[in-house]
Order: C-alpha cells, then structure tokens, then sequence
C-alpha cells in the first residue's frame, strides 16, 4: 500500500535534458539526492539524477513526516559524544535547514514545534537533562509539567522543541525535485545505476541512506537497512495531536494531519529481530500494536485507512555519513541519518555537494565515512 503522502497525486514538473554527460550523477531520488542536486546546479555543473523508482518514493515518501532539528540522540548525549562546538553547530545547523525549508515547502510545511514526550521517571529524568543542556547552550525549548487532553496524566512530562515542523514530505522532496529541474537538473526515474562502470567520468553521488545501492564497497551494511511501520487513521473532528509527538526513546511517535487523520508509526521494539532488513513490507504483529496504540490515545477504535513501511539507514553513533568513499576518488555518500532524514538529508545533502565543489563544511570531520571502517 502507498503511503498518505504518495498518495497525492504528483504535480508537473519541468523536463530538463543534457546535451552533454554530466558532471555529477546523483543516486536517489529523496529529499537529500535532490537538495544536492539543486545545490550542485546553482554552482553550474550539470548534473543528472537518477532513482530506481520515483522522486519521494523512498524514505522520503515513507516517514512519519516529522520535521526535527538535531541529530537523531538527545543534545546532551551528543555534546558529550560530539563534543560541545561540534553539536551546537550541527543544531545550529539543522534549525537553519528548518528556516530554509519553511521558505521553500510552502503549505507542506506547518511550523508548529513539536514534543518529546517522557513515559516514566526515568525518561523524564532524560529530558531535564536535554532541556538543562539546550537551555545552557542559548537554544529555545520549553518544559512542559502536564500534558492535556487524552495524555493528561498518561505521561511524567514533556520537552518542547519550538523550532520544529510538521510535513507533507512527498509533496516536499516534489517541489524541491521541481527546483532542481528549473535549475538544469537532469532527472530520470526508474532508471537504477547498476554499475559505477556505466557512469563514465561523472562524480557519483550516493544518497539512498537505508536502501543499498549496492555501489559503496566496504560502507555497504555498514550504514544498516532498518524498517519503518507507519499507519495513518481516518479523519476524526478531536483536534489533539496537530504538534509531532515523540516518545518512549522514539519507539513511539505520532501527530495529525490538517484533515484529521492520525499518523502514528514506531513500535520497533516489539519485534527488533525482524526490523533491521531492507524488505519494505508491513507485518501484521506491529500494525496490530500500533494499531492499539492509536485506540488507546483516542479512546475507541480508528479505522486505518494506510498502513506502510519505508527503510532508513542506522548508524551505530547516530551521526550521519557524509563524504567521499574511502579509496574512491570520484565517489561520494551522504547517508545514515538514524531516522531523523527529512531534515539531516537536506542538509546533508547540501553539505556533500559543498564538498564536491570544495567548500568542506567542519560538520564533515564528525560525518567522515572513513570512521565506520
């Protein structure tokens, strides 16, 4: 089944050809292949991209549509693993993204903040550490005692970040694909790059972040295939969950749409065994919990009109990949957001072709490829 956001019908968008072969072919067809292919464009190069499928198809067109800034760990977990300088930048970062990406989405973007939610003491303990860290640091957050509604009393507290959004995030990574063609951007769609044999002597740009592409050598599994279940409810009139909701230490995350629909998705830890695969593929055992789990929070049973699942890439220190392939001169990644891709890729994705034209942004030296190896 097609995700919610797939399921809006795609808008035209500008056929642009080169007459020349490309300097640049990007692999993937989501928010970070097109962010740096609108990037690389700007700066004059031709360039083409290509996916397997289509434009959003992937993780891009398959997530909870969350718009978060920072990486995919608290921001005291990574000030202490990062550094102090490195993660202020990195969520300095991600909150100009945010900015950016407002300017751009249009009405696929609604900038409402969003909450990350405590199930017990012990995560609450966590977020008053974040809250203490991103308060000292001079970053905006709000720390809220008691939550309304059906979470009144359901939770020990809440953390909320103000800065961030929820998406429509096909119609998104479109319109940013509908940027890059204007820009020159050649883009083909079902058309996977087979063989880095076939490409000339273009620069390959890998941006498929959990789904292999089968071109990075030793990096491949390494930034680890990992399972997303989503569902999305009929529209009902209670308006509780416009703001993204996060919880549990992300196992629970969820939110409504401006119709009313409730999109939940997460419960990995019901079945880890199983969710670390690249098979985009639904199972019955966590659509029954999410499933449950949506019950619970509207007081009676929802129908569930979509139920999908789409592949993010898992790395084991929750930073991103980004940067040139180890003993590849002419081969490039930008990867392994941990689940947090639809702002981290297009920054990402920005970041990797800054670094193709020479300008290598300090980020680089937490995101180096090198490291997994």
């Amino acid at each position: 089944m097609p995700s919610l956001w797939l399921a809006e019908p795609a808008p035209p968008r500008r056929v642009s050809r080169l007459d020349r072969p490309p300097d640049v072919l990007v692999v993937g067809g989501g928010v970070t292949g097109c962010s740096c292919a609108v990037t690389l464009a700007a700066a004059g190069l031709r360039v083409r991209l290509q996916d397997a499928r289509e434009v959003a198809a992937g993780a891009s067109g398959r997530n909870g549509g969350f718009a978060l800034r920072g990486g995919s760990a608290p921001y005291d977990v990574m000030r202490s693993s990062m550094g102090g300088d490195a993660a202020r930048m990195l969520w300095r970062a991600t909150e100009v993204a945010i900015d950016e990406m407002e300017t751009l989405a249009g009405d696929a973007l609604r900038r409402v903040g969003s909450l990350r939610i405590a199930v017990d003491d012990e995560e609450r303990t966590e977020l008053e550490a974040e809250f203490a860290a991103l308060h000292e640091d001079g970053f905006a957050a709000e720390w809220i005692d008691e939550l309304d509604g059906p979470l009144h009393g359901r939770y020990a507290g809440a953390l909320r970040h103000p800065t961030d959004a929820a998406l429509q995030p096909v119609r998104w990574v479109r319109r940013l694909a509908g940027l890059a063609a204007e820009a020159g951007v050649e883009i083909r769609e079902h058309e996977r790059v087979v063989s880095l044999d076939d490409v000339g002597d273009a620069v390959v740009i890998v941006c498929t972040d959990g789904y292999p592409s089968h071109l990075l050598g030793e990096l491949e599994g390494l930034i680890v295939p990992t399972r997303g279940q989503v569902i999305a409810t009929e529209p009902i009139e209670e308006r509780w969950f416009e703001v993204p909701h996060y919880g549990r230490h992300g196992f629970d995350y969820w939110h409504q749409t401006p119709d009313g629909r409730i999109v939940a998705g997460g419960f990995r830890d019901t079945s880890l065994e199983t969710e670390f695969t690249d098979v985009e593929e639904t199972t019955p055992a966590l659509l029954a919990a999410l499933e449950g789990f949506v019950a619970s929070l509207a007081g009676r049973p929802l129908r569930v009109d979509y139920r999908w699942a789409g592949i993010f890439g898992l790395v084991l220190d929750f930073l991103p990949v980004v940067g040139q392939v180890p003993g590849r001169e002419r081969l490039w990644v930008s990867a392994g957001y941990s689940g947090h891709g639809n702002v981290l890729g297009f920054l990402c994705g920005q970041l990797v072709a800054r670094a193709v034209l020479g300008d290598r942004d300090a980020l680089l030296d937490h995101f180096e490829p090198s490291r997994l190896l």
